[in-house]
């Protein structure tokens, strides 16, 4: 599956099928939870947290992916991610975009 940001493929003549788009709800483990409390009065990248949202994102990724398979889109693009607190300390990633198919 080909993906991008941009409105278009290079080289490709695109036939728009629709908006697609993957989620999913994650949430930290309580200890991760206390080693950022620790790691926030140092200061610094929380590794933990970073790693939890990067793989949200490609779950979200695959997710906006299968939609797109299910139209028979050869690609996705204006692929766009939000994240979103939900409740604490719970966070939605959402992954979306518009699946295409290639004109032949």
């Amino acid at each position: 599956m080909d993906m991008a940001t941009t409105d278009y493929i290079p080289g490709k003549e695109l036939e728009y099928l629709g908006l697609v788009r993957g989620n999913i709800v994650t949430t930290k483990h309580i200890g991760q939870d206390f080693m950022a409390g620790l790691k926030s009065l140092v200061g610094g990248e929380i590794q933990q947290f970073t790693e939890l949202l990067q793989e949200a994102r490609n779950s979200a990724t695959d997710r906006m992916v299968e939609e797109a398979e299910k139209l028979g889109a050869d690609a996705i693009v204006m692929i766009r991610y939000t994240t979103a607190q939900i409740m604490d300390p719970a966070a939605e990633v959402l992954a979306y975009g518009t699946a295409v198919r290639y004109k032949k």
